[in-house]
């Protein structure tokens, strides 16, 4: 079994700063790329920010300058950092991991419950 499990958001100023996280549990043998997704009411899940095992990063057009993710891969978990927030960020964010099981010599991918972030005044 392995399960990810996101902390933080919740709600947020515009202009502010929130970050979450997603820890990841289980059976794991090696986590792969890790990442933020998010889905606002009506619309598709879309990717935020993407991080390899290695460390490099991939964003989104609509957060690059603001929103930074970060992982620490003994803890198998994976941050996001928010700033500069705007109410188009309002969506529910999932973390997405793509993970070898110790018992399969395949990876899959896990994903997390999501957490809310609404950015409203």
């Amino acid at each position: 079994q392995v399960q990810l499990v996101e902390s933080g958001g919740g709600l947020v100023q515009p202009g502010g700063s929130l970050s979450v996280s997603c820890a990841a549990s289980g059976s794991i043998a090696r986590i792969n790329a890790m990442g933020w997704y998010r889905q606002a009411p009506g619309k598709q899940r879309e990717s935020v920010a993407v991080i390899t095992s290695g460390g490099s990063t991939n964003y989104a057009d609509s957060v690059k300058g603001r929103f930074t993710i970060s992982r620490d891969n003994r803890k198998n978990t994976v941050y996001l950092h928010m700033v500069s927030v705007r109410p188009e960020d309002t969506a529910v964010y999932y973390c997405n991991a793509q993970i070898r099981r110790t018992d399969r010599p395949y990876e899959s991918t896990y994903w997390g419950q999501g957490t809310q972030v609404t950015v409203s005044s």
